[in-house]
């Protein structure tokens, strides 16, 4: 029987991270009212399955409670709007109807930090939080509310004076002292105990199966050798204090100057429960930030979680939603792109026989040519601007999601064996990554910023082209990506199957939009569309290969003959231009390293053969 534990609203923080997962219930007047701890949640090591199963214990836990009015989670490895849209998604369908703030840990820590006695002072104030538990990472934020981190890259690339670091150092420094010196160390000594090794040798075999959790643990170790005057671990433990101070104060300063006042707040299990250890970091942070104060943080970290999740009752606009909702860059409502109409010729699909539907898809196929023949005129500008960009040092970038995005990284992806060209100069770059090449990653479209940032960090300049690929017209992460690539002064191009993409103004110095009309099967695009894409490609990087010299005849005297197949191609290519037999042919390209051009000019080019060779200017 369900007991009603308070009349008043009641409120659930949720934090989880490398380690373990706490959830507070506390009421409106703030009474802890029950906790609730299980295993780790960071979002990174989460499939959704599990993520809903660890919900749903929480759920089960507070059965007897009142459901909550609003709830906050924060989650170690949720770094932005993407993974806190999934977030989102997930608590709506353990608590539907209740709105969810979704964040990162950072955020639910330094929140409960905000009765602290410096947020009284009337001046402005940044706050740092200085984490190190299983990871690590610093994030601050203003009293007007900018916020900035420093680390959190996960323990391959980053996690700085985190218990994985240290354990980590301990287990290298105490096999190196070994190979050194040829003695066991006493911190070696403590480790074997604590993990049941018996000798050094086994650590290889403990070390390859050990998780993230596993080494980290191993930072007790280093902390009671240390109190046990064990050389190797104080110098571990100097230099993982060295660096969170380093970084706590790299972080203050992307929002603050070292004259202003900042509070520096010390969380996650490593400081919080070694105190000598969180006093030499509070030293070296004083040293690097003169008059900072710098205080542990006074409760446990879910109690920012508790507080962000009564903050969002509060704001009306609160999100309830049991779905990832999408940004579109236009006004709504818009017409609905052809590409998602139902297609009148296959209102029967289902019920034809399969000789029937083959001869519907394949008659729909044919009418891509002409369709795309209609924008011939604007498809030659944008093979001449790619021309120019490879002349000038330029290079060619694809952006897309889901198909579009593939098919632009398969067209990339075959130049260099195709016209012996760098990988560098046609690029592919999809929504989600690398995981989206192989399997659909969910919000990774909508992320228009995403797309932004994807060509700042590759590097996209002035004499590049950009063409961004969108069946719809519409692709949030394609239109961050080509509004960035304008801003950087690259050629734009936004190529679509929405001829009402036309008259959108500034999208794109050049939008292709053929209408191919709806799919057989609707919204499929990678049916007609997809089919559509292909070709253009194969006109943009072709075309613009042949005018940059990569062609002659109809020959691809560039290619690299990287296996046997590709050999004997440029074998008949060099027999082809000069007439000679297979073995002369296949010398000459074994003297030139396999380079077409190299052997036909060393056999005597221009050719000797009666053949028509059409050398581009």
């Amino acid at each position: 029987m369900r007991q009603d534990k308070s009349v008043l609203p009641v409120f659930l923080g949720i934090e989880g991270g490398g380690t373990r997962t706490v959830a507070l219930l506390v009421d409106s007047d703030g009474r802890l009212l029950k906790r609730f701890e299980a295993g780790l949640a960071n979002f990174k090591l989460l499939t959704e399955a599990q993520l809903l199963r660890r919900l749903r214990e929480v759920r089960a836990d507070f059965v007897d409670f009142p459901k909550p009015a609003a709830i906050a989670i924060g989650l170690a490895g949720a770094r932005g709007e993407p993974e806190w849209q999934r977030i989102r998604a997930a608590a709506a369908r353990v608590w539907p109807g209740v709105a969810c703030h979704a964040t990162h840990d950072l955020e639910t820590a330094l929140a409960a930090a905000t009765k602290s006695p410096i947020a009284n002072r009337q001046s402005p104030i940044t706050k740092v939080l200085l984490l190190s538990g299983t990871g690590s990472c610093c994030f601050a934020r203003t009293a007007d509310g900018r916020t900035a981190r420093f680390g959190g890259w996960g323990h391959v690339l980053g996690d700085k004076g985190s218990g994985y670091e240290i354990g980590l150092r301990a287990l290298k420094a105490c096999v190196f002292y070994l190979d050194r010196d040829g003695e066991w160390s006493r911190l070696g000594q403590r480790i074997l105990r604590a993990l049941q090794l018996n000798e050094p040798d086994q650590l290889i075999t403990w070390a390859q199966a050990a998780s993230k959790a596993d080494i980290a643990a191993l930072a007790e170790e280093v902390f009671a050798a240390a109190a046990e005057h064990d050389a190797i671990a104080k110098d571990i433990l100097t230099g993982a204090a060295a660096s969170l101070a380093k970084d706590g104060v790299a972080c203050a300063r992307k929002l603050a100057k070292v004259s202003e006042p900042v509070q520096f707040v010390l969380a996650g299990s490593v400081l919080l429960k070694q105190p000598k250890f969180a006093r030499a970091v509070a030293r070296r942070l004083a040293e690097r930030w003169p008059g900072c104060l710098v205080t542990p943080l006074a409760r446990e970290s879910a109690w920012g979680a508790v507080e962000l999740a009564r903050g969002v009752q509060s704001r009306p606009s609160a999100t309830v939603t049991s779905a990832p909702i999408p940004h579109s860059p236009f006004p709504i409502p818009h017409p609905l792109s052809p590409t998602e109409q139902r297609h009148p010729r296959s209102m029967n699909l289902d019920r034809l026989s399969v000789a029937e539907g083959i001869e519907l898809m394949l008659s729909e196929d044919a009418t891509l040519p002409a369709a795309i023949r209609r924008e011939s005129p604007k498809i030659e500008r944008v093979i001449r601007k790619i021309v120019t960009a490879f002349k000038r040092g330029g290079r060619l970038f694809y952006v897309g999601a889901g198909t579009s995005g593939r098919l632009g990284i398969l067209d990339a992806s075959e130049c260099p064996p195709t016209f012996r060209v760098s990988p560098e100069l046609v690029q592919g770059i999809i929504a989600g990554g690398q995981t989206a090449v192989f399997r659909a990653v969910e919000g990774a479209e909508d992320d228009r910023a995403a797309g932004g940032r994807a060509i700042l960090f590759r590097g996209v300049e002035k004499q590049d082209v950009v063409v961004g690929i969108a069946a719809s017209g519409r692709t949030p992460f394609v239109h961050g990506a080509l509004a960035a690539a304008r801003k950087r002064g690259a050629f734009t191009v936004l190529l679509c199957f929405n001829p009402a993409m036309t008259r959108q103004r500034g999208v794109a110095n050049v939008v292709l939009a053929p209408d191919v009309g709806p799919e057989i099967l609707t919204g499929s695009t990678r049916l007609k569309s997809g089919t559509a894409t292909k070709l253009i490609l194969n006109l943009f990087t072709t075309l613009a290969m042949v005018r940059t010299g990569k062609v002659l005849s109809n020959l691809m005297v560039d290619l690299n003959p990287s296996n046997v197949k590709l050999r004997d191609r440029a074998v008949r290519i060099v027999r082809e231009l000069t007439g000679v037999d297979y073995e002369t042919a296949s010398a000459a390209l074994e003297q030139s390293g396999w380079v077409v051009k190299a052997a036909w000019k060393a056999l005597g080019a221009p050719a000797r053969r009666s053949i028509k060779i059409s050398v581009p200017n």
